[in-house]
């Protein structure tokens, strides 16, 4: 290999680290898998608060045909957060039907658990979370951040 092309393997490479690296910028889950259609518009949204466009535009995916764990953890956070919780948590059970350590799902799905005084579901979440990042993660984070925040009256048992 000639050092012309070394350069400008090396400066192809340094792209792609630059274009990882500015992509998770967006990111409001952890995608876990190359194979993720490409969302970020659709992160874009949710970032903005723009929840209902988010699910329309997340449907529209899954309509065309693909099916991806990112896609219904993405569609549950948006159902979520625009009052869905019934719908919302249908899709965070699908994601990990798709993908039992989607990270993002674990924590959203948490949340909602918390969100509904489910704290000992919620925990179980969490305690996957911390087998699957033990040196920390956003997501573990974030979930125990949620559970100590819960009020105590809220805890329902099932």
């Amino acid at each position: 290999m000639s050092k012309k092309s070394i350069t400008r393997l090396a400066r192809l490479l340094l792209l792609a680290a630059v274009a990882g690296a500015t992509s998770t910028a967006f990111a409001v889950d952890t995608t876990t898998s190359t194979d993720a259609p490409d969302l970020t518009a659709i992160r874009v949204k949710i970032k903005a608060k723009d929840f209902k466009s988010a699910a329309a535009d997340l449907y529209a995916v899954l309509d065309s045909g693909v099916q991806h764990a990112d896609v219904y953890n993405l569609l549950g956070f948006s159902l979520r957060k625009s009052g869905d919780r019934k719908t919302g948590a249908t899709f965070y059970a699908k994601a990990l039907d798709f993908d039992p350590n989607h990270k993002g799902a674990l924590e959203y799905q948490g949340e909602l658990f918390v969100e509904i005084g489910q704290l000992d579901k919620a925990k179980a979440n969490l305690a996957k979370l911390a087998t699957l990042c033990p040196q920390g993660c956003e997501e573990r984070e974030d979930l125990e951040k949620a559970i100590a925040e819960a009020p105590a009256s809220a805890v329902k048992t099932n």
